[in-house]
């Protein structure tokens, strides 16, 4: 059996990732997902948060996705995203207040965002800074 996977990580402004990692890990539609080389098919749409994977060299990798659609085979790995950042270019301060105009957004209905899309906004906001939050627990283990 092999001991990687093919994965690549593309959204509609660049490919972010490419490359054979030993394990991926995502939030699909019903859950957290774990990927291994020789996985079962599967297609799921992704909800925002973290990509995280290892690459060959046992490098640790995370990518935050605002969402998309994440295809598996076999040998490949394919994850087609909205909008991604890596992990430690995520701004902080940009995720906080996105999060405080959802929120406003969501206490007065009579708000011109509508529901759906201030929950959305929210969800990505949250997801963001639960991204930095991660990345600062990986570097005080360092």
């Amino acid at each position: 059996m092999c001991k990687t996977i093919k994965c690549d990580i593309v959204s509609s402004r660049t490919r972010l990732f490419s490359g054979e990692v030993t394990r991926f890990v995502a939030t699909g539609a019903a859950g957290e997902l774990g990927i291994y080389p020789g996985h079962a098919p599967l297609m799921t749409t992704l909800k925002p948060g973290m990509l995280q994977f290892t690459e060959e060299n046992g490098e640790e990798t995370m990518i935050f996705a605002a969402g998309g659609i994440l295809e598996v085979m076999p040998h490949l790995i394919t994850a087609l995203v909205d909008y991604a950042v890596r992990a430690d270019d995520v701004d902080e301060a940009a995720a906080k207040q996105a999060r405080e105009e959802a929120e406003r957004a969501l206490g007065d209905r009579a708000a011109s965002m509508d529901l759906m899309a201030a929950e959305m906004k929210l969800a990505e906001s949250l997801a963001q800074l639960k991204a930095v939050e991660l990345i600062r627990r990986k570097k005080l283990k360092r």
